[in-house]
């Protein structure tokens, strides 16, 4: 292999410079380590933000590409392909729906709700009822309706006109989406637990009153758990941490564990809409992705991996409210599982470059809350080696000082 000079050489030529400039050039990974093309070591408590929960090459997932690739990569929708129904059993099986289907992405997932929650209100309920309301803070995807749906203007901006439609409310202010509902309501999508949006998790009490409000109005309740699912939250999916069940769910990320793959989940009194040629996909659901999908999720529920998320999120957690707790520049911990904030007083930029430059892979969200999401086997003496390399950090006079001048 090359240099990481080299890359970032080639880079600087041919890529577009969408990504900005990145520093390090991964070449491999293993379990909760990468290392870059120089050889470098990093602990990586971000997991391709919350995609390689079981870590980096597992071996039931590899070994399960591995085999299907030799078999059958690709066949279209066309035909039926047997790794998508078994996929979808077990899903169905562990949450509240009982229909299924499968994408690439977690735009394209959240793109498919949104679709579905407009021809379900349109087919039951007749035409001028497609609006949907999501929340300040929010992150949905890329394309242009999920970016429509994601409530910040740095992500909208330069791509209006928008999509007509989408209105946001303020997360965890159930009368601020009340004022928003009317007839022309169809859905309300939202994160249990906001990533993009400072890893602010959902109350349960607004949620419940969420649930009463949706299901009173007969406006369908979508849950976007592409970061926070599969575990992430300490259990199988983020909403079973709340007395609330959705009508929607989608998934991404973590489903395949660095295979492409999400999915939409749903019951079947809202399914049935979706009737041929409504909606589809060339890749969605190919044998590969769901070869990996189904090791991904087998795994999961063999080595219980969301117990284990938990328990080591509560003790990484504690860790970092006992050790940083009284740092002037940190104002406080949020989070769920091992789905990590920890809020600044002043611009996380400079602590991830230092973190960096010590072998800690992490990132920030919302300019100064940095966002820890560390493979889900993750031990404790790695957490304690996070914890020891941000307190380090955070006690650099030109990083407590950037504070004190907030």
């Amino acid at each position: 292999m090359n240099s990481s000079a080299h890359y970032k050489e080639l880079a600087s030529k041919y890529l577009v410079g969408n990504y900005g400039e990145r520093t390090v050039v991964l070449a491999r990974g293993k379990g909760t380590r990468v290392w870059d093309a120089d050889g470098r070591e990093y602990l990586d408590f971000l997991a391709g933000i919350s995609v390689n929960n079981l870590g980096h090459c597992h071996p039931a997932v590899v070994a399960a590409i591995q085999k299907q690739s030799a078999q059958l990569m690709h066949c279209s929708n066309l035909y039926l392909i047997p790794q998508q129904a078994e996929l979808a059993e077990k899903l169905c099986n562990l949450s509240f729906a009982d229909k299924c289907f499968f994408a690439n992405t977690g735009g394209e997932a959240n793109e498919a709700a949104i679709k579905l929650a407009r021809l379900y209100s349109k087919t039951k309920f007749g035409p001028g009822r497609h609006e949907i309301i999501t929340f300040r803070n929010s992150f949905h995807g890329r394309t242009i309706a999920t970016i429509t749906a994601t409530g910040q203007d740095k992500v909208q901006k330069g791509f209006e006109p928008l999509l007509e439609g989408f209105h946001y409310a303020t997360f965890n202010d159930l009368p601020s989406v009340t004022n928003l509902m009317s007839e022309r309501t169809c859905a309300v999508m939202i994160e249990p637990v906001q990533g993009e949006g400072g890893v602010t998790a959902v109350d349960n009490e607004f949620l419940v009153g969420l649930r009463k409000e949706c299901t009173a109005r007969n406006i369908l309740l979508i849950f976007d758990e592409v970061q926070c699912g599969m575990a992430r939250t300490g259990r199988m999916f983020a909403y079973q941490n709340y007395d609330v069940e959705p009508d929607v769910m989608t998934l991404a990320k973590a489903l395949g564990n660095g295979m492409p793959i999400s999915a939409l989940l749903t019951r079947s009194d809202f399914s049935e809409v979706f009737t041929p040629g409504t909606h589809g996909t060339t890749f969605g659901g190919n044998p590969l992705a769901m070869a990996a999908g189904l090791a991904v999720v087998d795994t999961m529920v063999s080595e219980n991996i969301p117990a284990r998320a938990l328990d080591t999120g509560d003790y990484f957690r504690a860790e970092i409210a006992k050790r940083l707790g009284d740092f002037p520049n940190v104002e406080g911990l949020r989070g769920l599982g091992l789905m990590v904030g920890i809020v600044l007083n002043h611009p996380g930029a400079p602590v991830i470059k230092e973190c960096l430059n010590r072998g800690l892979l992490l990132n920030c969200t919302m300019g100064n809350v940095l966002r820890l999401l560390p493979p889900l086997v993750v031990t404790r003496e790695e957490c304690d080696q996070a914890v020891d390399i941000l307190c380090e950090v955070l006690a650099m006079d030109e990083i407590r000082s950037s504070g004190e001048n907030q």
